[in-house]
């Protein structure tokens, strides 16, 4: 099946610039929303603290439901409502963990029931340490770089057959994180130098390839995070899931314009570079439409149908799969277009 007529010729190279601008523009935003919001909106899952989830008999508003909790001391907890519309379902989470866990949920229960009559329902009671926290956030962390710098080895493996020097690279990579967490470096900065390092790597041992995928992951997760920063959505270790999941569903798109555009390299090599690379994309458009509409069907029925406890997690998914297949189109291929300009062979 063809959603896309053979032979047709969009010239998707010669929109880089717009591409360029774009990502640009939203990579700045992502920024500028993280540093307003003073970091990335973290759950319980990586803060620490207390979850409760409740349904309510009635449409409350939140104050109500911060009135009604005065009696427990969680009056000053943040309070959201949860779910879809009608279910009258709410999040209570608050930062301290000094409370009292055992029999909580009766107490919430009780104190909800005096104003809000029955049918009160205490859905789960989620506590987790500070300390647990900080530890589940560095993880996550290091899971998101690991799995992007063992892509850049795959990468350059499988289509330069240099896995000497990525293997290099990874060394080389290896000791500038240890030299930075031994002298005190926070995660979230080794995070940031690493993926600096690695992308200086890729351009010095000339793995274009694996420079192409890098710069679109972190494009992807970076526009990602910065949608969740500016609807104030919780990264919880679903999230970081999601993100997994989109890091790996936008390489798998890359892989398969980056396949042909060197079997196209190969078998003419005669023609000019950004000509073979803009066939090759309009080659696969057909399949990267298919597997994009199918794959969004699916995650759009998990956002609207899955209910509030996978909704963040399909949302997420649901920018990273649109933001993927832009960047292996526009964002991926064009850095192999910027490494041929460059290259003393094109020069002369």
């Amino acid at each position: 099946m063809e959603f896309v007529k053979h032979g047709i010729n969009i010239d998707f190279v010669g929109r880089r610039r717009i591409a360029y601008a774009f990502s640009a523009i939203m990579v700045i935003l992502t920024i500028i929303f993280l540093i307003w919001r003073g970091g990335p909106n973290y759950g319980v899952d990586f803060s620490g603290g207390i979850l409760i989830q409740i349904r309510l008999p009635q449409n409350s508003s939140v104050a109500e439901v911060r009135k009604a909790l005065q009696s427990v001391q969680l009056e000053k907890s943040i309070i959201q409502e949860f779910g879809e519309k009608g279910d009258f379902e709410y999040l209570v989470r608050m930062q301290q963990t000094d409370v009292e866990l055992t029999g909580l949920g009766d107490r919430v229960n009780q104190a909800l029931s005096s104003v809000f009559g029955q049918g009160v329902e205490i859905r789960r009671v989620e506590m987790v340490g500070p300390k647990v926290g900080e530890d589940l956030r560095q993880k996550a962390l290091f899971a998101i770089f690991y799995a992007t710098l063992f892509i850049a080895i795959y990468i350059s493996g499988r289509f330069e057959l240099k896995w000497l020097m990525s293997i290099v690279m990874a060394l080389s990579l290896a000791f500038i994180v240890y030299i930075s967490s031994s002298i005190g470096v926070s995660v979230t900065w080794l995070i940031i130098i690493a993926i600096i390092v690695t992308l200086a790597l890729c351009w010095i041992l000339k793995l274009k390839y694996a420079l192409g995928a890098i710069i679109a992951l972190v494009h992807d997760v970076s526009i990602t995070v910065g949608v969740f920063a500016l609807t104030d959505k919780e990264i919880s270790l679903s999230i970081i899931a999601a993100l997994l999941t989109i890091v790996g569903y936008s390489l798998n798109d890359t892989i398969i314009v980056f396949d042909r555009i060197r079997e196209n390299v190969r078998r003419s090599r005669r023609r000019p570079f950004m000509e073979v690379m803009n066939s090759s994309i309009n080659e696969t458009l057909s399949r990267t439409i298919l597997t994009s509409t199918t794959t969004l069907v699916v995650v759009l029925s998990l956002f609207i149908f899955g209910g509030g406890v996978i909704h963040d997690f399909a949302f997420a998914l649901l920018i990273g799969i649109i933001v993927g297949t832009y960047s292996s189109i526009f964002v991926a291929s064009p850095v192999l277009l910027i490494w041929e300009d460059k290259s003393p062979k094109n020069n002369k």
